[in-house]
Parts: C-alpha cells; sequence; structure tokens
C-alpha cells in the first residue's frame, strides 16, 4: 500500500527514543523528511540522522520557549505537513493525591499537555497552508481510565484528547486532526530502570519482571504493545488514505479496555 508519505514534511516530538524514534523510523522509511525534536537525543537517533533524511532539534517543550524553536527550526527546512505530538512522561503517585505538590502537576501538565497545545499553536498556521495536512497525537488510555497511581498524568491525558477532539472541529477539513490511546508499551517509561514496573515493584516489595506479568496479563493478546505498532498506525492516519477520519481516538492496548 502506497501511503504517499514520500516527501512529506514532518515533525516529530519525544523522538529519541521509545514510540517518538519508532515513529521517526517509520517516516523515514516512507521516504518522509523529519525534524525530530527531543531534550536530550540518543545515539540511535543521531544514526538514523545519519542515513536518512532526518534533522535532530535539542530541545526542551517542558518550557514556554520550546516549542516554538521546534516549529522555526521545521519551517526553516521547508514547511510542516504532519506534526506528531508524542512527548509525554509519568511519574507514579503512590502516596495519594494530597502528597502531589504544585510543582508535581505543573511539571505533569507542562510536559503531557501544554507541549502538544504549544506545539500545536505554533504549527497549525504552517500546517493550513499545506493541502492535506495532519495531526496526530499520542494520548494514553488513561485518558479514559483514571488510575489514581497516575492520577496528575491520567488528568493531563484527559484533557490532551479533550483538547485535540475540539480542534479536529475547528481546523477541520484543512487540517486533520486524531489520538493514539496505547496501553502499556515496552518503552523505558514502563520498562526502565526508572520506570513504572521498578517504581510500584519498589513500593510493594515486588519484583519488576512480576508487575509487568501482571499488567501483561490484563490484555486480551497477553502482552504490551511494541513501539513499532503504534508508529504504524501514526503512518496510516497521517496518509491520504485516511483523509477522511478526523476527530477519531484510536485505542491499542492489547484488548485491555474492555467496555464499549
Amino acid at each position: 500500500m502506497d501511503l504517499e508519505l514520500q516527501g512529506k514534511r514532518a515533525v516529530v516530538t519525544g523522538a529519541s527514543k521509545g514510540i517518538g524514534l519508532a515513529i521517526v523510523r517509520a517516516l523515514a522509511a516512507e521516504g518522509a523528511s523529519i525534524t525530530a525534536g527531543a531534550r536530550e537525543g540518543s545515539q540511535e537517533l543521531d544514526d538514523l540522522a545519519s542515513t536518512a533524511d532526518v534533522r535532530p532539534v535539542l530541545v526542551d517543550l517542558s518550557v514556554p520557549a520550546g516549542p516554538g524553536e521546534l516549529i522555526a527550526r521545521a519551517v526553516e527546512h521547508g514547511g510542516i505537513d504532519i506534526l506528531v505530538n508524542n512527548v509525554g512522561a509519568v511519574r507514579p503517585r503512590l502516596q495519594g493525591f494530597n502528597a502531589i505538590t504544585d510543582e508535581d502537576w505543573e511539571w505533569t501538565l507542562s510536559i503531557n499537555f501544554l507541549a502538544a497545545a504549544r506545539t500545536m499553536r505554533h504549527a497549525i498556521p504552517h500546517l493550513s497552508e499545506r493541502p492535506g495536512a495532519t495531526i496526530v497525537t499520542i494520548s494514553s488510555v488513561n485518558a479514559f481510565l483514571p488510575d489514581p497511581g497516575v492520577i496528575d498524568y491520567s488528568a493531563a491525558k484527559g484533557a490532551l484528547t479533550n483538547l485535540c477532539k475540539s480542534l479536529s472541529k475547528e481546523l477541520g477539513p484543512r487540517i486533520r486532526v486524531n489520538t493514539i490511546s496505547p496501553g502499556p508499551v515496552r518503552t523505558d517509561l514502563w520498562l526502565g530502570s526508572g520506570g513504572v514496573a521498578a517504581t510500584v515493584g519498589g513500593a510493594s516489595r515486588t519484583a519488576a519482571e512480576d508487575v509487568i506479568r501482571q499488567q501483561e496479563a490484563q490484555a486480551a493478546t497477553g502482552r504490551f504493545t511494541y513501539p513499532a505498532e503504534i508508529a504504524d498506525l501514526v503512518l496510516f492516519l497521517a496518509s491520504s488514505r485516511a483523509a477522511n477520519i478526523t476527530g477519531s481516538d484510536f485505542v491499542i492496548d492489547g484488548g485491555l479496555i474492555t467496555t464499549l
């Protein structure tokens, strides 16, 4: 299937690892030109940039000036057809709601909501100039599956999905706006030394591997999603094959959510 992404110009946030890196790889394989925003970068992203039309931009999207800087760099290289809002992070909150400080809330909302909101605000004027422009935002099942263990993250992702739905109505038909809501994914967010599994396991004196197995067992497929599987869905939604899809949220969670 030709997704007609050859020569398209994309911006991907949180691009140095995990889901973001998989998205950059997939877009590059389709012949797209990518501005890859990341706070610290990675060897994997640098290696990809040496063999594909990928330009890493080191920028902190959690601060107000960061998103505008990233979009300006992308515009310098010929404009934007596709924006993928992927940047995000979670810190398990195991001490309860009242232990979450204002600083904690500001960190969570900045990286999981305001980063995307600001990036879209800067990108929309440029996307509006390109026929078939599209925004794909990586949200989370926690947008509609609130969890007290990640209560601030759930609230931020709920706001993010809501914002994208509203924008799909405002921007259609010029710009399509969709979201993807993954369940647990095989990335450092869950599997890393400071990830969810290690944090939850440490608090309950359970091995991180056991936490992961317990979580996997809740999915109908019995496993986490792979980053490349999310990237494949991003490619489809960003392509002309999805030209009449906007304002939709796509769950990819191995059947974790059991309700309609």
